[in-house]
């Protein structure tokens, strides 16, 4: 998995997981957020979120653009700078009035424009370090530990946002929706630190800045250009059929923000007793991933030395966990942001479990293509949301929920409906997003690889616009919601694999 991989690649990772954990904190408690600070409803703080996700995804086809013409470099360090200003700004309290919301879309739209230059085109980069010869047969597995670096960033992210707000409200006296700023504040910090990252390692990327790995690797592109020539149009149309398919993912997966935690808020327990609790501490949720990595480590070392360290590894990471099992307060608090850690965490968690499985498939000559896996990837996310309409079923419509939680009779359902689909929409989106984003690496023309990156972008960015579709109908029986959700994703999956002929060819 990391072996054979260039220093370039863990560079560009880490910078962007600082950058990454910058945008999942102040994401945890946005649209809680709004309506705290400005006292919006559940669809209007619904319509403010979509739009921001919409712009943040769509202006990289731009940035992408950009920098095909300008360079890639120049327009990842422009962008990361314009990005600290907007979460400067965010993290300023500026009340509830016409000030107030002139700083928040101010930031909403430095933040947009800053990961329009940076996002898609630090993507680009760590493609254009595959186009070396050396490296050409690790692309998938390199975007596959790019992916897991981005979401540990996002792992720690609701932790951070909610010990921010603790601190903020406990220990400085702040009101709730002043709170919300200090959380803003880490994003702030968080850039900082992914500045730092990016310019003190830049010689192990700087030749990708450009588009270009190596000298020989220029050659070999001048003469893919001119095979391009014949095949370009059916590189596009290939592209284009995937991002069709991947808007409905997006508007699918990113209800985290949204109605899953409205979910979360209005319908999930709010206290967790158990072996369940331990689940909501984030360095428990570490120490899991330890055991994983170091199980793989265990049996995949080929010497004695390694097989004890990785032994030593998990003894230390199970007694961790035992320890934090009998210290258990009789019950542990769960604040519904925190649940969007465990996406990031099953990313993480799971991810060389998928690469060896598809490494195992591969020795065999069985691994599905990435047109497959990412149509597989939308069957596996209507499962997810079919698991939501199990959680749901005999709940309250919305309305009705919110007058019982005042009148404190609300029933609300165990955690574990959402810890679930977590799950489930994890293995969907390990199946489609970093294979998509390699897939477009891959195919994309050698002229127009940033402004096809950043058509991977606009596909998510018109999904993240229609996220609101779910906000604007909380209010009907929550089966409804969830089912429109999983019924795109079904029919999504059955486009795809109608168009799997033409996919192919290119892949």
């Amino acid at each position: 998995m990391f072996e054979g991989q260039p220093k370039g690649l863990y560079a560009l990772a880490l910078a962007n997981t600082g950058e990454r954990f910058g945008y999942y904190t102040m994401l945890a408690v946005f649209v809680l957020f709004l309506q705290a600070n400005f006292g919006l409803t559940e669809a209007a703080a619904g319509g403010i979120y979509s739009n921001f996700l919409m712009f943040v995804y769509f202006l990289p086809f731009l940035g992408g653009m950009a920098a095909d013409r300008w360079g890639y470099g120049r327009m990842v360090t422009i962008g990361i700078f314009i990005m600290l200003i907007g979460y400067i700004l965010l993290a300023i309290p500026a009340g509830a009035g016409s000030a107030a919301y002139a700083f928040m879309y101010g930031a909403l739209a430095l933040v947009s424009i800053g990961t329009a230059l940076f996002k898609g085109n630090l993507q680009v980069m760590v493609g254009n370090l595959y186009d070396d010869p050396r490296y050409a047969d690790k692309r998938d597995a390199a975007f596959s530990i790019f992916y897991m670096a981005i979401n540990i960033g996002a792992l720690f992210a609701p932790t951070a946002a909610i010990k921010m707000m603790d601190y903020a409200q406990q220990s400085l006296g702040y009101s709730e929706a002043d709170s919300y700023h200090f959380a803003f504040a880490v994003a702030s910090v968080s850039l900082i630190v992914s500045i730092a990252i990016y310019f003190a390692f830049r010689k192990t990327f700087a030749h990708t800045e450009k588009g270009i790995a190596t000298a020989k690797a220029k050659t070999e592109q001048q003469l893919e250009e001119a095979v391009e020539a014949e095949d370009t149009k059916s590189r596009i149309v290939a592209l284009c059929l995937v991002f069709a398919v991947v808007i409905f993912f997006w508007m699918a997966f990113h209800q985290n923000g949204l109605t899953l935690t409205y979910f979360a808020r209005d319908y999930t327990a709010t206290s967790s007793t158990g072996a369940q609790a331990l689940l909501f501490n984030v360095w428990n949720l570490v120490a899991v991933v330890f055991i994983v990595y170091a199980l793989f480590s265990f049996f995949q070392s080929q010497t004695a030395k390694a097989k004890g360290i990785a032994a030593a590894v998990i003894t230390v990471a199970v007694a961790y966990l035992g320890y934090q099992y009998t210290t258990l307060p009789e019950s542990v608090k769960v604040d519904a942001p925190i649940f969007q850690q465990f996406n990031p965490f099953f990313v993480v968690a799971l991810t060389p479990v998928s690469l060896a499985i598809f490494g195992a498939l591969a020795k065999k000559g069985k691994e599905p293509s990435a047109p497959v896996k990412i149509a597989l990837g939308m069957l596996v996310a209507a499962v997810g949301y079919f698991v939501m309409v199990g959680g749901s079923m005999g709940l309250d419509t919305p309305d009705v929920q919110k007058a019982a939680i005042e009148a404190g009779t609300a029933t609300r359902v165990s955690p574990n409906w959402l810890i679930s689909t977590y799950l489930v929409l994890t293995f969907a989106e390990l199946l489609l997003s970093p294979m998509g984003i390699s897939f477009v690496s891959k195919v994309a023309p050698t002229k127009y690889r940033g402004m096809m990156m950043g058509g991977w972008f606009v596909a998510t960015a018109i999904g993240n616009k229609l996220t609101v579709v779910a906000a604007a109908i909380w209010g009907v029986p929550l089966v409804y919601v969830w089912l429109m959700l999983a019924g795109l994703c079904v029919l999504s999956f059955l486009f795809l694999m109608s168009q799997m002929k033409k996919l192919k060819k290119v892949a």
